[in-house]
């Protein structure tokens, strides 16, 4: 959940000063800063069950994965986020010599709250589909089993869902793939979907 800061308006180069300094992550958009709340148990497992995941399937190639402490500037609109897991293969672009801000993410990972999901769906995928490089961003829920996986093609965002656990989600832009069992290891059951 995101909650804003005081002041009116900020400028980009008052908010990284202030998030350098800061004890917690706040995001930035619109010239505005919000402050982020922490994660669920759920939530941690699945973001760390996808970076897990995609960090084994990296090994030596080309490519970087991150949690959610790497910040993503998406240039075109302004906004500085915190995505649950980026990852990015070829050329790592950082906006400056701080080696904070990667502003040239391959896949977003989403991990869905009741508090985020609406944001998550709507004014937060309209800044990222502005990122000329981000290819597919991914939506995990973490109340059921589904994934939505929406896929850029040309100016075209194509959506796939997975809600079985015994499905697979194929991340074709850095070549990797994602089974359900494996993302909510320790969330759901696999035999039945049940809650652990």
């Amino acid at each position: 959940m995101l909650t804003a800061a005081v002041k009116q308006r900020y400028t980009p180069e008052e908010y990284l000063a202030l998030e350098r300094k800061a004890e917690y992550k706040s995001e930035f958009v619109n010239g505005r800063i919000f402050a982020m709340s922490g994660a669920s148990r759920k939530h941690n497992l699945i973001a760390g069950n996808i970076f897990r995941e995609l960090s084994l399937q990296f090994k030596n190639r080309p490519c970087e994965v991150y949690m959610s402490e790497m910040r993503v500037k998406v240039s075109p609109t302004g906004m500085y986020t915190y995505p649950d897991v980026v990852a990015v293969c070829g050329d790592i672009s950082l906006e400056d010599i701080h080696n904070d801000t990667l502003i040239n993410p391959t896949v977003i990972v989403e991990v869905l709250s009741e508090s985020t999901e609406a944001y998550n769906r709507g004014e937060k995928f309209a800044h990222y589909r502005s990122l000329e490089s981000l290819q597919e961003y991914i939506l995990v829920a973490q109340d059921k089993v589904r994934v939505e996986r929406f896929v850029r093609q040309g100016k075209l965002w194509v959506l796939y869902e997975a809600s079985t656990i015994s499905d697979i989600v194929h991340l074709t832009s850095i070549d990797c793939s994602l089974p359900l069992k494996d993302v909510y290891e320790r969330v759901y059951a696999a035999d039945n979907d049940d809650v652990i």
